[in-house]
């Protein structure tokens, strides 16, 4: 009885090891199995040697592709690759690559209200400019007009507060500016020609020739750590801040609106995330990159650090909303995004004096 027993247990126990054998032999299916596989091209308005901006690009593809498995695959190409730094828009919009990373403010001549998708001057600094898109109707405003162009866009990236620009000449009054020829895009770029700049527009790895050969005698990029790479130190001397024209500039994703719209959902979902996450980490790393690489050009190469005279910031600010005032009386989308934009600016505005602020002025004035 006992060894029957015991047979029987122990058919049963190698008829169970047997069936969890096989069943271990069985391929492992995964939600993505069945999802098709997709690959696009990306262009951007970067040079592939500023691995911060450029960097936002290919933060996205690769987030894709891991997320997906592999099967959702975008590559990036490089300014000039594919089409030219500023001409992006142009090739999502006809579909000549399906994603695109670049700036919207460069495309304030087809919609001026573009430029809030990015930055506008002494408007909101990077975390406010978050808050905005995210959560203060900003990226439903944007998007609503893409689809003008057949694109969705979505935050990628953010600078934080730029610096104010290279010059070969110093600055104190808006008399100085009058007569400069300078690269700067965006309502920044409407501003300087207000206070009488020459304004010109240059994809990044265009700045230094012009700067270093005369063409230009001012520019601005981004800050220390780009425009170190870029040699603009060895182009110009004086080194002005604060960018007020750029307090905190988003880089953007766009989507040609038929190929986002071929995509499964969880692709979309995909990119989204990895759009976000792009967003964080690019204005991370330039927050932890920029004081050495100002310390840099300071210490070892010579340049001059100075600040922006009370009378040149005043006399922008007031050209800056006088701008604004003149387009929202021209254009009734840009009414509507600014009159959005502004209530959300002074809201924020008034909680950061008292939480921000006045936490920043305490460290500041503490430390010496």
């Amino acid at each position: 009885m006992k060894r029957r027993k015991f047979l029987t247990q122990a058919a049963i126990a190698g008829a169970t090891t047997s069936t969890i054998a096989a069943c271990s032999q069985t391929p492992q299916t995964t939600a993505t199995d069945s999802l098709p596989t997709v690959e696009w091209r990306m262009a951007t308005s970067w040079p592939q040697s500023l691995d911060t901006i450029y960097g936002g690009a290919e933060t996205v593809c690769n987030r894709i592709k891991e997320i997906t498995g592999g099967r959702f695959t975008i590559t990036p190409f490089a300014a000039g690759e594919i089409v030219g730094g500023l001409e992006v828009l142009d090739a999502v919009q006809t579909g000549a690559v399906e994603a695109g990373h670049t700036a919207s403010y460069y495309y304030i001549g087809k919609n001026p209200a573009l430029a809030f998708g990015t930055t506008v001057p002494f408007g909101l600094t990077a975390q406010q400019q978050n808050a905005w898109l995210y959560h203060g109707g900003g990226l439903e405003a944007m998007q609503k007009i893409y689809t003008d162009f057949n694109i969705i866009n979505f935050p990628a990236g953010n600078t934080g507060a730029q610096m104010g620009g290279w010059f070969k000449q110093e600055i104190q009054t808006v008399s100085d500016l009058e007569g400069l020829k300078m690269r700067i895009p965006g309502l920044g770029g409407k501003v300087m020609e207000a206070l009488g700049v020459n304004v010109q527009v240059l994809p990044g790895g265009e700045i230094f020739l012009a700067l270093d050969r005369g063409a230009i005698d001012a520019a601005e990029f981004v800050g220390p750590y780009d425009d170190e790479k870029l040699g603009l130190q060895n182009a110009a001397n004086f080194y002005y801040y604060p960018g007020w024209w750029e307090p905190g500039a988003t880089l953007e994703t766009q989507i040609n609106l038929d190929a986002w719209n071929s995509l499964p959902t969880e692709y979309q979902e995909a990119f989204k995330t990895a759009a976000k996450e792009a967003n964080i980490n690019m204005l991370a790393q330039y927050d932890a990159l920029n004081q050495a690489a100002l310390t840099k050009l300071v210490e070892e190469d010579g340049v001059q650090l100075t600040p922006y005279s009370q009378e040149i910031m005043q006399a922008a600010q007031e050209a800056a909303f006088a701008i604004y005032e003149e387009d929202a009386s021209n254009d009734a989308t840009f009414k509507e995004i600014y009159d959005n934009w502004q209530q959300f600016r002074e809201q924020v505005t008034r909680w950061h004096r008292i939480n921000e602020l006045s936490f920043t002025n305490f460290v500041v004035n503490s430390d010496g």
